[in-house]
């Protein structure tokens, strides 16, 4: 399709920009985040593994994705945009399917 080129365009930029949201999170943060979602391990693991209450990860985890999606939201539009000048609505709805899916994993 002739989307193609400008899609995976803008999908290698949006992995960008929330590659470089998860470095910029706080370490305490970033490391919960890494292992709860990344790794896939479950709370009770990630909380052997860090040293923390099951508690802290789940609160740690709760606001390392808020501060993901604050930040990626906030730097996803120059990014969208860039990448189809002319698809406005399309944009709109990439970046919604995108945060969607961030919100999904809340």
């Amino acid at each position: 399709s002739t989307d193609a080129p400008e899609q995976s365009m803008a999908q290698r930029g949006i992995q960008r920009v929330v590659e470089h949201a998860i470095d910029e999170l706080p370490e305490a943060f970033r490391l919960v985040f890494i292992t709860r979602v990344i790794e896939g391990m479950n709370v009770e693991e990630t909380a052997e593994i860090l040293g923390l209450k099951p508690e802290t990860v789940k609160t740690r985890l709760h606001r390392a994705r808020t501060m993901l999606r604050d930040n990626v939201e906030r730097k996803i539009g120059p990014v969208v945009m860039e990448a189809f000048p002319f698809a406005g609505k399309r944009c709109e709805r990439l970046t919604e399917a995108v945060l969607k899916r961030l919100r999904a994993t809340a």
